[in-house]
């Protein structure tokens, strides 16, 4: 084991120190991102920001528990992530994320179906993306798809979607009793809301990639989507896998409400984990560490 001195000591906490303050400044990072054209306030927060930190670190460490605990009972997880275009969908997926362990928290955001795929059973591509035993699979926009864009944009037929709208239920109760925990959140933004969001991802260099000319048509179409979404939540909010709606205007509040009900959805504990001893290193006298040319190094600008 090894004996540090108090000088020693004392350089490790600060270095820790270091390291959860980089932690925090990659959260705040995101913040000011977010908030860097709401001067006006019609998307910022009414939440003071040292509270929704407080909260988000503390509702993080609780998902690291969950991680651990799906891993260590091999349990099943899909979340479904849907709402209109700019609802925060993404942000939420984000702040999940952002410390988990990539091998059993993954996202799944598929793109447009190739002509394969076109002509494949509607949830096959979908099937494939299913967690294994001891994962977390997040789905930024999921089989819902037809219920909302294809319906809208006519990217499948009458029949077609129907067809889904019968079959989908049954489908996750398949799922369900597979051994798979489903859950379904629908992120709701006002008419307003998303007009605000819009206007700034147009006007801000760093975020106009994110408006595709289908998202421009969908703000034309909003009633449609409106009807597409009321119609969605009639025909596939059952009692296996309800959906859950999170008021959005507010992406603080969104992402919080949103974490915690998650957590309260799965009956989860935290797992022991044997102490961890960093071994010695060996020191070889025969070893010679070789020079590493300075034009290899990348330049230190910063």
């Amino acid at each position: 084991m090894v004996t540090l001195s108090n000088k020693d000591m004392q350089e490790w906490y600060l270095r820790a120190q270091e390291e959860i303050l980089d932690s925090m400044d990659e959260e705040l990072e995101m913040e000011l991102d977010d908030d860097r054209l709401s001067q006006d306030g019609q998307t910022g927060s009414s939440m003071p920001r040292h509270l929704y930190f407080k909260e988000l670190f503390r509702l993080q460490k609780e998902l690291v528990k969950l991680q651990d605990w799906v891993a260590h009972q091999r349990l099943k997880l899909v979340v479904i992530f849907e709402g209109r275009d700019s609802a925060g969908k993404g942000g939420a997926i984000k702040r999940i994320t952002q410390r988990l362990n990539p091998r059993v928290c993954r996202v799944v955001a598929l793109s447009a179906p190739s002509e394969r795929e076109k002509s494949q059973w509607y949830f096959q591509r979908y099937i494939s993306e299913l967690p294994a035993a001891g994962e977390i699979v997040l789905f930024d926009r999921s089989w819902y798809n037809r219920a909302g864009v294809e319906k809208v944009m006519g990217f499948c037929n009458e029949d077609e979607y129907q067809e889904f709208l019968r079959t989908v239920p049954e489908f996750e109760k398949m799922i369900i009793r597979s051994g798979i925990v489903l859950l379904k959140y629908w992120f709701s933004i006002s008419d307003e809301e998303q007009y605000a969001r819009f206007t700034h991802r147009i006007n801000d260099p760093l975020k106009q990639w994110k408006l595709s000319p289908m998202d421009l048509e969908s703000r034309r179409r909003w009633e449609a989507y409106t009807k597409a979404k009321e119609t969605m939540l009639e025909k596939t909010h059952i009692p296996e896998a309800p959906w859950w709606v999170v008021a959005a205007n507010d992406k603080k509040r969104a992402r919080l409400n949103c974490i915690h009900h998650l957590l309260s959805q799965v009956q989860y504990r935290e797992v022991d984990h044997p102490t961890v001893i960093l071994p010695e290193r060996v020191h070889n006298p025969d070893y010679l560490r070789g020079p590493v040319p300075k034009e290899m190094y990348v330049p230190e600008i910063y």
